[in-house]
């Protein structure tokens, strides 16, 4: 049972890191996979803390998901001002460096 959940967060670290970097034109996809890849390293921080039977992988855990949960509102809300300026969430480098 650890190991299959142990491989089930190495498959959502591996998705989240593939995502990260395959796709380079749309910010929000890329939000979303630093969303995912936080939470396959909290799953882990839970099973290792459970599986040692240690309260700080747990406490350590939900201070992540706290950062995360204000990572995600800012992101989005730089999102939502990048939309108003330019129209689309697309990530074109040349147009961003033209001005």
């Amino acid at each position: 049972m650890f190991i299959l959940q142990i491989s089930t967060n190495f498959v959502l670290f591996i998705l989240s890191l593939n995502g990260l970097i395959k796709n380079r034109q749309n910010i929000l996809i890329i939000l979303m996979s630093i969303e995912l890849l936080l939470l396959s390293i909290n799953l882990n921080l839970v099973i290792f803390s459970i599986y040692l039977d240690d309260f700080y992988g747990q406490l350590f855990s939900f201070f992540v998901l706290t950062v995360a949960a204000a990572e995600s509102a800012v992101g989005l809300a730089i999102i939502i001002v990048y939309y108003r300026i330019k129209g689309n969430i697309l990530i074109v480098p040349q147009s961003i460096l033209k001005g």
